[in-house]
Formats: C-alpha cells, structure tokens, sequence
C-alpha cells in the first residue's frame, strides 16, 4: 500500500496540472457558448423579473405537484391494504428508503448542531 501512495501523488499532480492549463480556456468555451443565457448589463432590475419568473413558474406547478403526491399516496394506501401481495425485493426497498430518510434527518440535526453528536455548543 505504501508503494501506491508515490504513484497516487503522481496522478493528482497530474491532473491538477492539466485542470490548472486547461480551467480557464474550458471555463471561457463555456461562456462563449452560452453567451445568450447571459444578461448584459447585470441590473438590480433584470435580477428581480428573473426572481419572480422563477417563483411564479414554481408556484404554477404546485397543483401538478398536489396530484402527484395524492396519486403516490393512494398508491402507498392500496401496498398497504395488500400487503400479504408484497414480495421481498418491495419490502427492501421500503425499508432502505426509511433508512435513508432517517439518516438525512440525523444527519441534519448533527449539521444543525454544529457537527457535535451530544448536543448543543453553549
């Protein structure tokens, strides 16, 4: 293992010498081809229509949004009322996907925390 770590050292070098030469060309391509994206003169103005495009083109997809969650939801009821139908794999896969939302959860709380397992700072 410790004969890898010179070759490893190597690599990365490598590679962040080629993203050092290379950053910036690839970062003004990428600005040259989406140029028209980009709002010249940038104004308090234009920022604020943008702002309230993108929230008014949020706020019309809440009710594509609201059939969707009913439609999940009668969904979860009907694998609810026939759960004596699931197989394993369903099972499973329930199960991994209430771990998961656990672990964001706890993982929130530590982050809201401040990265501290027992409690608070004070």
């Amino acid at each position: 293992m410790a004969s890898k770590i010179p070759q490893l050292q190597s690599k990365v070098t490598q590679a962040s010498q080629i993203v050092a030469n290379h950053g910036a060309s690839c970062y003004r391509l990428l600005l040259e081809q989406n140029k028209h994206y980009i709002q010249y003169p940038p104004s308090i103005e234009k920022r604020q229509s943008l702002a309230k495009q993108l929230f008014y083109t949020r706020f019309a997809s809440i009710p594509h949004r609201y059939n969707s969650f009913w439609k999940e939801l009668d969904h979860t009821k009907n694998l609810v009322k026939n759960r004596q139908d699931l197989n394993m794999e369903n099972v499973g896969i329930a199960a991994l996907f209430g771990l998961e939302c656990f672990a964001w959860i706890f993982g929130g709380e530590i982050v809201g925390r401040g990265f501290t397992f027992t409690g608070y700072y004070v």
